[in-house]
C-alpha cells in the first residue's frame, strides 16, 4: 500500500472499530477532508526521509513500516517504530505548517502574533513567520486520533508522535532582513521559518540513536479501567523529556528474512565500498549489512547508458550522444551461493538507465 493512501485507509479502519459520537465524527472528518492532501503529502515526506536516514542500515524503512507498527494487528513498539511515528507526525505537521503560510487554507496564514514587538537588540519581529502552532494542532488532531488504544504501546506511540512535532519547533530558525539608510542595517525585522526537512530528519535520527527502552506492562487495560491505566503510564513518563524517543521491545534480527514482518533481510542489498566521497558510516555499510550478517560481498560491474555531449539545435531541439559508463557496485550474497569470484573472473551485468532529457 502506498504512503499516499495509507492515512485514509487507516482512518476508515479505525472508524469501523470504534463508536464515534455524531459531533466528533463530523468535526474529525471535516478536518480530515479539509487537510487530507497535506496530511497525505506529509506522511509521504516522512517515509521518504525515513528511507534516506536508514538507507545503509540493516533496517531500511520498508514501505509497510508505518502500517505494521500499529494498524494491522502486529502492533509493535520497537526502536525503529519509534522513529517512524516521530518522522511521520513531523512530516504531517511540517507540510500543514508550510501550506498554511503559503495561503493554501482559508482559516489560517502567517503567525503574526509578535509582529512589531522587540525581539532583541537591533531587531523586531515582522515578516511572515511559519505558523507552527497551526500545523501542530491539526497534526495532533488527525495523526494522534489514529491511535485508538489505551495500553502502554499506544502511550509510547503518542509520546513519539509528540517528539516528532517538537522536532519541527526545535529546528526552526530565525530569518532577518536589514533596514536602514544606504543598507546600514540599523534595524532588522525577523521571523521564524521552518528548517529544511532534512535537518528535522537528522535531528530525529540522533534521537533514535539515543532512544530509551521502557519496561512497562504491555497488556491492554480491563474495561472501565482506562483512566487508571493512563494515569499510571503518565506517572511513568514524567521523568522522560517530551523530546526523546522511547520504545518497549527489542528489535528483531534484521539480518534475516522475517515473513511476519514482511522484512526481506540484508541478502541482495547494495552496500558502499571504497568511495572516499561518502561518509565513514556509509563506507562501513558492507561490513554492517553483509559480513556481520554472515554474508559475503560480491562485486558487479554494470554498464550504464546515459545521454552526453548534448547540443542545442535551432529551433528548438536538443540532441545528445549516448555514452556508456561502467560502474562498480557491491551487494550482499549468501556464502553458500557459490565460490567468491576472483578479480579476473568478475562477471558483467548490463543495466540501462533512463536517458536524461534536456
Amino acid at each position: 500500500m502506498g504512503p499516499l493512501n495509507l492515512f485514509a485507509v487507516m482512518i476508515i479502519s479505525m472508524c469501523s472499530d470504534i463508536q464515534l459520537t455524531s459531533a466528533w465524527y463530523v468535526v474529525y472528518f471535516w478536518a480530515f477532508l479539509t487537510y487530507a492532501n497535506s496530511v497525505q503529502i506529509g506522511a509521504l515526506r516522512g517515509i521518504q526521509e525515513c528511507k534516506h536516514q536508514f538507507a545503509w542500515e540493516r533496517w531500511n524503512c520498508p514501505e509497510n513500516t508505518l502500517q505494521l507498527s500499529t494498524y494491522n494487528g502486529l502492533r509493535r513498539a520497537t526502536k525503529e517504530t519509534s522513529f517512524v511515528h516521530a518522522i511521520s507526525a513531523a512530516g504531517v505537521m511540517y507540510t500543514l505548517t508550510k501550506n498554511c503560510s503559503m495561503g493554501d487554507f482559508d482559516n489560517c496564514g502567517c503567525d503574526d502574533s509578535r509582529i512589531g514587538q522587540t525581539g532583541g537588540r537591533g531587531w523586531i519581529w515582522g515578516g511572515c513567520s511559519d505558523n507552527a502552532a497551526f500545523g501542530e494542532k491539526i497534526s495532533k488532531e488527525i495523526v494522534d486520533a489514529l491511535e485508538g488504544g489505551h495500553d502502554s504501546r499506544a502511550a509510547v506511540n503518542l509520546h513519539n508522535n509528540e517528539a516528532g512535532r517538537l522536532a519541527i519547533e526545535s529546528t526552526m530558525r530565525r530569518a532577518c532582513k536589514c533596514h536602514g539608510v544606504s543598507g546600514s542595517c540599523s534595524i532588522q525585522t525577523c521571523w521564524m521559518q521552518l528548517a529544511d526537512f532534512r535537518e528535522v530528519g537528522n535531528y530525529l535520527k540522533v534521537k533514535y540513536d539515543h532512544a530509551r527502552k521502557l519496561e512497562l506492562d504491555k497488556r491492554p487495560v480491563r474495561d472501565g479501567n482506562s483512566a487508571d491505566n493512563r494515569g499510571a503510564i503518565a506517572h511513568t513518563f514524567r521523568s522522560i523529556p517530551r523530546t526523546e524517543l522511547i520504545y518497549l521491545e527489542d528489535s528483531p534480527d534484521y539480518c534475516v528474512k522475517n515473513q511476519s514482518l514482511e522484512f526481506h533481510g540484508t541478502e541482495g542489498r547494495e552496500c558502499l565500498k571504497g568511495d572516499k566521497s561518502t561518509s565513514q558510516w556509509e563506507r562501513k555499510s558492507c561490513r554492517r549489512l553483509c559480513y556481520e550478517c554472515g554474508l559475503r560481498v560480491v562485486e558487479k560491474r554494470i554498464e550504464v547508458v546515459s545521454s552526453c555531449n548534448c547540443k542545442f539545435h535551432w529551433c528548438c531541439t536538443v540532441r545528445c550522444d549516448k555514452c556508456t559508463q561502467v560502474v562498480t557496485k557491491y551487494y550482499c550474497a549468501n556464502k553458500h551461493g557459490g565460490r567468491k569470484p576472483h578479480n579476473k573472473s568478475r562477471y558483467r551485468h548490463r543495466g540501462r538507465s533512463m536517458s536524461a532529457r534536456q
